[in-house]
């Protein structure tokens, strides 16, 4: 190992209290990016980030305004023309805290317990954040320099579905110049290290059936006046078949089957053990369909998120609702445009609509299935820094989940696209989210490697 190697390791272990102690800073913003109510407090989480990048040195550091909310932007560019420019790609957004009663400390004040540190956003995704630039903090301390050119972008919107990136990356292409980005939103288990090289688009939408002008009795007008409830489970019932099958008319016309090699790293990917354990279920559902690693990455799905209408409260209210509602959530996969999807779906939801009741389905993400590289050099770069560090590589596996900044970057730029993740992550997108601080640090140490890696490797190695 290189003294420069060594020397960042060394500085990174010697102030880890210190970087968990500035972490909790990072966690108590309560960037909930999908929620209006918390723009304010995703604004300062940009701010706050930016101080930081300017306080280690960065340059042309600023929260850039865009049509929803800022991207964090800042970039080292003193490694020399010779070396690569490697764009950070991270999120500084987090989910929603509910249901709030089932954490066990305060979401956004960030506790360690049991070797985890507990907050929203812990692993998913200021982990990713936090671990990118404690890697350079370091690099920059030890040894006075960065081994490669870097440009620094951390969204605000990854959590609702980045829907101000496209423009955004089509309005600052130039800016966004590298040879390679680095996908940094991910998981890091030292035990079991696995890289996500595909995932499926995503559409998302709102359903809302209106009939009478308010709450009405349900024994005067039961019968002759029709419930936007029933309408609403009309539609949700017409979703799927007994089997799991998604019945909507034309949404899988433009579906590619996956190859047989795609299909053999698919099965050898997926824990079923793990999966049925994380669900808390002893069977899946839809397996008549196609074999349950399939379904959950390279199928398409339809899954309601949450429904609304009536009364909620104690004991009974005879009432017909005036409205009702739900969400929905589509993971499309490779070769389904998104925005044809989501006219399939307006088409078909708002058929159900009549004259006494009306149905209107309100679209909200639209993003793109997302590649990034399965072999060369870039890959490599990190499969060796992962190796050293942990004693094996990672297993490349596919994600039935969605992040679509990759897609946008696969489709506007066509850059290389690799990934590393910082940390092993429990809760995401639950209660209790928590971050193991000893695979964080030991991901730190594996970071630094990379970067390392990747400037040996020069600019040569652009695809």
């Amino acid at each position: 190992m290189s003294n420069s190697v060594q020397q960042a390791i060394d500085l990174i272990q010697e102030t880890r209290n210190h970087i968990l102690e500035d972490y909790k800073q990072l966690l108590r913003f309560a960037s909930i990016g999908a929620d209006p109510a918390h723009a304010a407090d995703v604004k300062a989480c940009a701010d706050w980030i930016v101080a930081q990048l300017q306080a280690m040195g960065f340059d042309n550091c600023e929260a850039i305004a865009t049509g929803g909310h800022p991207v964090v932007y800042g970039d080292w560019l003193k490694a020399g023309a010779d070396k690569p420019t490697v764009l950070v790609y991270a999120h500084y957004d987090v989910q929603p805290v509910d249901p709030l009663p089932l954490w066990h400390s305060e979401p956004f004040d960030a506790v360690i317990r049991d070797g985890k540190i507990i907050a929203r956003g812990a692993s998913d995704n200021k982990a990713g954040v936090w671990g990118s630039l404690k890697t350079f903090e370091a690099l920059l301390k030890a040894n006075g320099e960065l081994p490669v050119n870097i440009k620094i972008m951390f969204e605000g919107e990854e959590e609702s579905g980045s829907p101000s990136i496209e423009g955004f990356v089509q309005a600052n292409k130039a800016r966004l110049e590298a040879d390679l980005l680095l996908n940094c939103d991910g998981d890091f288990a030292p035990e079991d290290p696995r890289l996500y090289y595909a995932g499926r688009g995503i559409v998302s939408a709102q359903v809302t059936a209106r009939g009478p002008k308010a709450d009405i009795h349900s024994g005067l007008y039961g019968g002759i006046v029709q419930n936007p409830l029933h309408v609403a489970g009309a539609i949700i019932a017409s979703f799927h078949d007994a089997e799991g099958r998604v019945r909507l008319p034309g949404y899988q016309d433009a579906l590619r089957e996956a190859s047989p090699a795609e299909k053999e790293r698919i099965a050898a990917g997926f824990d079923r053990d793990a999966m049925l354990a994380g669900a808390g279920v002893t069977q899946f559902w839809g397996e008549a369909i196609a074999p349950a690693a399939e379904r959950a990455t390279v199928h398409p799905t339809l899954d309601v998120n949450g429904i609304w209408g009536g009364y909620q409260g104690p004991g009974s209210k005879t009432i017909i609702p005036a409205e009702a509602g739900f969400k929905l959530t589509l993971r499309i996969a490779p070769d389904q445009d998104p925005r044809a999807v989501s006219q399939l779906l307006k088409r078909h939801v708002e058929s159900f609509a009549s004259d006494t009741v009306s149905v209107d389905c309100a679209i909200g993400e639209e993003a793109w299935y997302f590649q990034l590289e399965t072999d060369g050099p870039w890959l490599e770069a990190v499969q060796a820094a992962i190796e050293a560090t942990v004693g094996r590589r990672a297993q490349l596996v596919r994600t039935g989940g969605s992040i679509p900044i990759l897609g946008v970057f696969n489709r506007e730029i066509g850059l290389p696209i690799t990934a590393f993740a910082f940390g092993e992550g429990e809760g995401i997108h639950s209660p209790n989210e928590s971050l193991d601080i000893d695979s964080f640090f030991t991901s730190l140490e594996a970071a630094v490697r990379l970067y390392h890696n990747l400037g040996a490797l020069g600019k040569s190695s652009r695809s």
